[in-house]
């Protein structure tokens, strides 16, 4: 369970970083369109929960593997 949290959040955190770097690239009229807007906190939102997960399973010490 641990590797999928670790992908899951290295593959939103990618995602989020790309919609930063097409903010840059092309304006940041982009904050005004509403899907746009959406998938970019729901990609920060999702990377930021991982890394909250793995932080509570090193400090727990537990495996969530079923």
């Amino acid at each position: 369970m641990r590797a999928y949290i670790v992908t899951t959040g290295a593959a939103f955190g990618l995602l989020t970083l790309a919609h930063i770097a097409r903010m840059f690239e092309e304006g940041a009229h982009l904050i005004t369109q509403p899907v746009f807007l959406l998938t970019t906190v729901a990609s920060a939102s999702v990377c930021v929960w991982a890394i909250i997960l793995l932080r509570k399973l090193r400090h727990s010490g537990a495996s969530l593997s079923g």
